[in-house]
């Protein structure tokens, strides 16, 4: 696939460049003439009807939703519902997606009749989702999206996926946003599936099916990275002038050619992310091109290359330039708005669609225009030129400039009467968006920055700016679900972020006082070589992940003082060291490397390690009875519990043992790990819920938790034991191999052993809806489990 594919592009552009400034000059001509005035305000007239009316009780107190958070979405879905209006909001909803993400014609029976399974389908979803009082509140999750990928038979690409968003969103700079990133690349991945879904048909097999879905979602992924790896990057001035000039031209060549360059030396402060953004481009690059049909492939390269071009033409105007032409200003607009969706259709190799790229190409300026409305201010910020931001900089020395507000709405004239012939239903979806912006545009800057907005680019029209400002304080139901999710999936991003980064901060700030306190102190002055051994074993470099997650049951979750749980997390770490400590024995694991630095038997003697452990074990069950402020009754409990917890963990190092060199089922397997990792999961959770007297269902239901919590982390550590980094783990990779110990890995392979990792996951987090009371730590501690690196 390295064979050159040489474009004509200057040809491929011209003709794209005449098709685009036909289209503008019919729209100018439109927009002198003000002949969208009148037939929208007869649009409008006749759209308002469903729109303007008296507000019922419910809706007055429903008003004001906080839609952000997800208890406000289950509320705001319920409340839908209970008025009737879920119907038609889920219609108008999937309508939009259908005309904007794949191109159709809303008065086609096919098309109405696709639109109203899926509104079917999405209801019974969203309603009993928003109906369970267990449901975690979360509209979009990972466990529904793995539980979706199950279905489909599509876990390892899901895998592959959240694994690659990961790695990208460690790659995004400071400078850029990697919410937004991350948000821009999902949504280009489920516009392609979406696209390749509508492809295929009910004769289609459940392993062709699957095949399509699992390129669909790569070719999305490698479609998607363009925007923040390409776009936005160079849009965000990180990279210096002869960087920048460097880098596009490499995309250029890329696109010009058919092969990615290779990567010269790089000569600039940012060499190190161009070799990871070269790297995974040109892998991308190659998936694509491996997937494109020969018939197909030219298109795709030409219309890639219309859009790169079109970027880079606005991307080097200078707002300071006061000498534009209105040409200039929109055509480029037309051709990158236009060409960024014919893309989609051609990087999947669909066949022709009567209409689509007639309706694609005409559509693409309404969506842009719309988008750079709404970034008006943080563009004249950054300095870009876009119709709007030049029209606020020129518009009382320039009177020649088209108005772009003006421009919008002959936009939105021309779409429905003229590319989809005055269809109702794409009059009442377009007309539903549009206010719905303006809207929300509302809302975001503030009555008194938006009335100087609509004065300054107020359409010469008297009568129709009026009617539009009445639409926008007085009609109602013109939400749109993919908004709700957009808004979702922003928040959720920035939360999720915000809370791994809370969790980590908080689980150092404890690491710290943790290590500070879990020194053995000698008595009497005498040397002692257990004390000393202990000590070593202690200071190394753990992640002191169960008492970690015991403060955070103690303190968050059961309100209990942090200053009286310290001797309970020191026992904790008492009893998981002893368990190391034995593990690495020559007569059990043989390992030479714990946390950083040899291992106790290593430095010291095999007898001295044996004690060692015994010996903190012992002072494990010393600390539990220093918990002086509890119940007595409670911390017996503790104690006798934490004492089954130790015999219970040599039974699962005896079974390890017992294992090597046989070949374990699965069962037996998870049944093992649960006894040798689970349990000390399993202690670190329960032990600040028995001190609290917890009740017997909470109980059951964390340790289900803790059970697949554990056997998670376990998978793990075999995974990162086979792919892992010595220098990030602090321990030899390759031991199990070594010791030919039955592992996840070895029953199942590293697949299959991510698909068990991520099925005992979502079983750890579904089981969490049982538990009454904020588990949110717990959560982003099972994400950190699965995401670590050591």
């Amino acid at each position: 696939m390295n064979e050159e594919l040489i474009i004509n592009t200057d040809a491929c552009y011209k003709q794209a460049e005449e098709k685009a400034n036909h289209y503008f000059q019919s729209l100018y001509t439109q927009v002198q003439q003000k002949t969208y005035a009148k037939i929208l305000t007869e649009d409008i007239q006749l759209w308002k009807v469903n729109h303007i009316r008296h507000h019922s009780l419910f809706s007055f107190f429903s008003r004001g939703n906080n839609k952000t958070s997800s208890n406000g979405y289950h509320h705001y879905i319920r409340g839908l519902n209970y008025t009737g209006k879920l119907d038609n909001y889920l219609t108008r909803s999937i309508s939009y997606i259908f005309m904007r993400d794949l191109g159709k014609a809303l008065n086609s029976p096919d098309t109405e009749d696709r639109i109203r399974n899926v509104v079917e389908s999405l209801k019974t979803h969203l309603t009993s989702t928003t109906s369970d009082q267990n449901s975690d509140g979360e509209m979009i999750s990972m466990t529904g999206l793995y539980r979706l990928a199950q279905k489909e038979g599509v876990e390892s690409t899901f895998i592959w996926l959240i694994n690659k968003l990961k790695i990208v969103s460690a790659n995004i700079p400071t400078g850029m946003d990697a919410e937004h990133a991350q948000r821009k690349l999902i949504k280009i991945i489920a516009g392609v599936i979406m696209q390749e879904i509508e492809e295929m048909n009910d004769e289609v097999s459940k392993e062709e099916r699957k095949q399509r879905l699992e390129k669909a979602i790569r070719l999305g992924y490698s479609y998607g990275l363009t925007y923040p790896f390409i776009d936005d990057l160079l849009d965000s001035k990180i990279l210096s002038d002869e960087e920048e000039r460097k880098y596009a031209n490499l995309i250029r060549t890329t696109l010009t050619k058919g092969v990615v360059p290779e990567l010269e030396d790089w000569i600039g402060n940012n060499a190190e992310l161009i070799r990871y953004i070269h790297t995974e481009l040109r892998e991308a690059f190659e998936y694509i091109k491996a997937h494109q049909q020969k018939e197909t492939r030219t298109n795709f390269f030409e219309q890639s290359y219309v859009f790169f071009h079109s970027q880079e033409v606005d991307r080097k105007k200078d707002l300071t330039y006061a000498k534009y032409t209105n040409e200039e200003l929109y055509i480029p607009v037309i051709l990158k708005s236009a060409s960024s969706r014919l893309i989609v259709r051609s990087v999947i190799g669909a066949p022709e669609d009567e209409g689509f790229d007639s309706r694609t190409f005409y559509y693409g300026i309404y969506n842009q225009l719309a988008d750079d409305f709404a970034d008006m201010f943080d563009d004249m910020k950054e300095g870009a030129v876009t119709p709007y931001t030049y029209y606020l900089k020129y518009h009382d020395k320039r009177s020649d400039l088209i108005n772009p507000f003006e421009m919008y709405w002959t936009v939105i004239s021309n779409l429905i009467h003229q590319v989809y012939h005055s269809d109702k239903m794409t009059r009442e979806v377009i007309l539903d968006r549009a206010i719905n912006g303006l809207k929300r545009f509302k809302e975001r800057a503030g009555m008194e920055k938006y009335k100087e907005v609509m004065d300054l680019f107020a359409s010469g029209d008297a009568k129709f700016n009026k009617l539009i400002q009445q639409m926008v304080r007085k009609a109602d139901d013109v939400d749109f679900f993919d908004k709700l999710l957009r808004d979702h999936m922003i928040t959720s991003l920035k939360n999720d972020r915000q809370g791994q980064e809370d969790f980590i901060n908080t689980a150092k700030t404890i690491r710290s006082q943790i290590n500070e306190v879990l020194t053995i102190q000698k008595t009497n002055g005498m040397t002692d070589s257990i004390i000393d051994a202990a000590n070593y074993s202690l200071q190394g470099d753990g992640k002191r992940l169960r008492p970690i997650v015991t403060w955070f049951m103690g303190v968050n979750a059961y309100g209990l003082n942090k200053s009286v749980l310290e001797p309970l997390l020191k026992s904790l770490e008492y009893m998981h060291t002893a368990s190391l400590i034995f593990d690495d024995l020559p007569s059990q694991d043989n390992a030479s490397l714990r946390r950083g630095r040899p291992t106790l038997h290593e430095v010291y003697t095999i007898s001295i390690a044996e004690l060692t452990g015994l010996f903190l074990t012992q002072k494990a069950i010393w600390e539990q009875t220093t918990l002086e402020q509890f119940d007595s009754k409670a911390v017996l409990r503790l104690i006798q519990y934490s004492a089954q917890v130790t015999a219970d963990m040599c039974r699962g190092q005896a079974m390890d043992l017992d294992s090597k060199g046989k070949q374990l089922t699965l069962a037996q397997l998870n049944n093992m790990c649960f006894y040798k990792t689970g349990l000390g999961f399993e202690a670190s959770i329960l032990m600040p819920a028995i001190l609290s007297n917890t009740s017997k269902l909470e109980i059951e239901a964390l340790k289900k938790f803790a059970r697949h919590a554990g056997i998670a982390f376990q998978i793990k550590d075999d995974l990162l034991d086979v792919e892992g980094d010595t220098a990030l783990l602090g321990k030899t990779v390759g031991k199990d191999t070594e010791n030919n110990s039955s592992t996840f890995v070895s029953i199942l392979g590293v697949d299959d052993a991510k698909k068990e990792m991520w099925e005992n996951y979502c079983i750890a987090m579904e089981s969490l809806q049982d538990v009454p009371r904020d588990t949110t730590f717990l959560k982003h501690f099972l994400d950190y489990i699965i995401n670590r690196d050591k």
